[in-house]
């Protein structure tokens, strides 16, 4: 392929991470906004949902005004122990969890809300302990949405540019995504690099459907 191999194998690496950090934050962020309200609930419920009503590009600004160099955060934190998180590998995985975040919670959250309470309430009164009823009742249930929103989480995190443009920096080589190597191929007018990556992307957004589709259809 003309084009390079570099923004898919940084793609790649980026679905990876990406998909173990949204298992490891979505999971308790879901179980906390499907419980009885609980003071702070509204304001963690905006700021999950954020990503779906609000331009990426706004939002990584605002996140550039926090973590960069010379951002907020590292203002306060004395020398030596600063962040350099911006124009990173690192900074493409924030930005692609940021973005999937709502897509993994929103399936679990109603699973969690609909599907389980009764079966957990069952579970308790035969006095199953919290722990064996997590693994042997509400895992197996939530399970098909798990696998749903991760799928989701995973496939918007891949098309994400807004956030990745302004935590990644687009240096190429380094942090050109597939989504930004497409943008960068249109604007130096190389249409077929372009059209190349785009039916790489589009095969990976193919196989995610494949893939949750059929999970849509199994029984756990």
């Amino acid at each position: 392929m003309q084009c390079g191999l570099t923004p898919i194998w940084i793609s790649l690496q980026v679905m990876l991470w990406s998909s173990l950090l949204l298992i490891v934050i979505g999971l308790p962020l879901a179980w906390l906004l499907s419980r009885r309200r609980w003071w702070g609930q509204g304001l963690l419920e905006v700021v999950v949902t954020l990503p779906l009503v609000f331009p990426p590009i706004a939002i990584g600004f605002f996140l550039l005004l926090i973590l960069g160099r010379d951002g907020w955060v590292n203002n306060l934190l004395p020398e030596g122990f600063q962040l350099e998180l911006i124009f990173s590998f690192t900074a493409l995985v924030l930005a692609s969890v940021i973005a999937g975040l709502p897509l993994m919670i929103k399936p679990i959250q109603a699973a969690w809300q609909s599907e389980t309470s009764q079966l957990v309430e069952a579970s308790y009164g035969l006095g199953k302990t919290p722990w064996l009823t997590f693994w042997h009742i509400t895992l197996p249930s939530i399970a098909p949405a798990v696998a749903a929103g991760l799928t989701l989480g995973v496939g918007r995190g891949m098309g994400e540019v807004g956030m990745s443009l302004m935590l990644g920096g687009n240096l190429v080589g380094q942090t050109d995504t597939l989504s930004l190597a497409i943008y960068n191929s249109v604007l130096d007018g190389d249409f077929d690099c372009a059209m190349q990556f785009t039916w790489i992307l589009a095969g990976i957004a193919l196989t995610l459907f494949v893939v949750l589709r059929r999970l849509g259809q199994r029984r756990f």
